[in-house]
């Protein structure tokens, strides 16, 4: 087939396969898969681009494009970390509280609840909000709800803004407790999200270790079921990855990884240091994770666990999620579609592929952006945030690079597998099978009713 026409052909086969339309179905019979299969009803050059990137380096078979396809439609999809489709701003609204002199904590809460929740108020948002799903064909996500930190009322934030979300928009996308509630959803033809903290909340009154962690109970109560460590820095419950020395769990934290164990939480150590990585997985009596990492042995990152990590996380029934972040994946930093798939097949040849998954840490983001930031002007500078301890050079992008591995892509993750040789039952593991099996049993095995 000449290169035009097979290029015509792959993207056509994947419009038709997974397209980014807005065809709602109110049937309760009809599921995700098969309302990505509706053609899209309109052009979405943010989410065609991306594809058309991916394709251009996979440059799948017709057979694997459309079993990947099929196998993905078929199939329930959890992101094992990452973030819903992020809506633009209100421009307009956001200048006048920079005229009016709002604080930089005001303006930094107004663009975290237009960018999550203006889908539920604004028919253009809601519209762009769901394209972006069904083009993905995802089912649930791991979703980033809460700050990164420690303190409770920091972290409550983005849980109560995901709990708004969810509560408008119940035709849609529901708010799931536990994973049947995920799979009920799926069935039903509904997205979900499965939240997580990004932090343990800790009173930091330092009186005693049980007051320190009561707010772990109240939070697993308001629906958070994964909590960070840490985030980067060091704190008092153990070592952050991004810290010069590679200290370990506290006295503190191990007490820590307990009560998660009891409450029912899953302990992630996606941003913490290795050895306290290591130590979390040693102390935990139940399965935990690094949701959303690479292999050291691939690329040394901060980010990255090693083998001995690996090892230790997959002993307790947990898994390694891997990311879509191309600094991570890649030295040179142009960490591609294939770098991520690499990262699987280590994981999968060596430790098992009960121990993998995806934990895409990007989001889409609202054609609308662009404009609406422009009519808010520049934002006011602020010092660096204290959780933003990244060394230089570590958090650098490449655009092209990112595209291939862009939210919208999740069926050609699917199809890269395929070409990889995967079995359809290995591949229904990665996509959610092995979250799905970590959520039910750290709430199966909780000490506490």
């Amino acid at each position: 087939m000449p290169p035009l026409a097979r290029r015509h052909f792959l993207t056509q086969s994947l419009a038709a396969a997974v397209g980014g339309g807005l065809t709602i179905i109110s049937s309760q019979k009809r599921s995700i898969a098969q309302q990505a299969a509706q053609p899209t009803a309109e052009p979405n050059l943010i989410i065609e681009n991306a594809r058309q990137a991916a394709l251009d380096i996979l440059k799948p078979s017709k057979k694997d494009l459309e079993h990947g396809l099929e196998l993905h439609r078929q199939s329930l999809v959890f992101d094992g970390y990452g973030f819903s489709p992020r809506c633009a701003i209100d421009g307009e609204r956001l200048k006048k509280a920079i005229a009016a002199k709002a604080s930089p904590l005001e303006l930094k809460d107004m663009r975290e609840d237009m960018g999550m929740t203006r889908c539920a108020s604004d028919p253009v948002e809601r519209k762009e909000f769901e394209q972006a799903w069904q083009a993905s064909g995802v089912s649930c996500i791991f979703q980033n709800a809460g700050e990164e930190g420690q303190d409770p009322m920091i972290l409550i934030k983005r849980l109560a803004n995901f709990t708004y979300l969810t509560d408008m928009m119940k035709d849609f996308i529901v708010k799931a407790a536990t994973p049947d509630d995920i799979e009920a959803a799926w069935k039903a033809g509904k997205r979900s999200l499965y939240l997580t903290g990004n932090g343990v909340p800790i009173t930091q009154a330092w009186v005693s270790v049980p007051d320190e962690m009561r707010y772990i109970r109240v939070f697993f109560e308001l629906g958070i079921r994964m909590m960070h460590i840490t985030y980067n820095r060091r704190n008092m419950i153990g070592g952050g990855c991004a810290e010069p020395a590679n200290g370990g769990l506290s006295d503190f934290g191990r007490s820590v990884v307990k009560e998660l164990n009891r409450i029912g939480v899953i302990a992630d150590v996606a941003h913490s240091g290795w050895q306290t990585s290591l130590e979390t997985a040693q102390v935990s009596e139940q399965p935990m994770v690094a949701s959303h990492t690479t292999c050291k042995s691939i690329n040394e990152h901060i980010r990255s666990k090693p083998d001995k990590v690996i090892k230790a996380i997959a002993d307790t029934g947990g898994y390694i999620g891997i990311c879509c972040i191309p600094s991570f994946l890649s030295a040179k930093h142009d960490g591609d579609i294939n770098a991520m798939l690499n990262n699987i097949d280590y994981v999968k040849k060596k430790f098992g592929v009960e121990h993998v998954t995806i934990g895409t840490d990007v989001a889409y983001s609202s054609r609308n952006s662009k404009a609406e930031n422009k009519k808010a002007g520049p934002a006011p500078r602020t010092s660096k945030a204290w959780r933003s301890l990244w060394p230089e050079g570590s958090l650098s992008s490449n655009a092209k690079a990112s595209q291939t591995m862009a939210w919208t892509n999740w069926p050609l993750f699917t199809v890269a597998m395929v070409q990889r040789g995967y079995s359809d039952e290995d591949i229904q593991k990665i996509l959610a099978g092995n979250v799905m099996r970590v959520a039910r049993a750290v709430l199966k095995n909780r000490s506490i009713r």
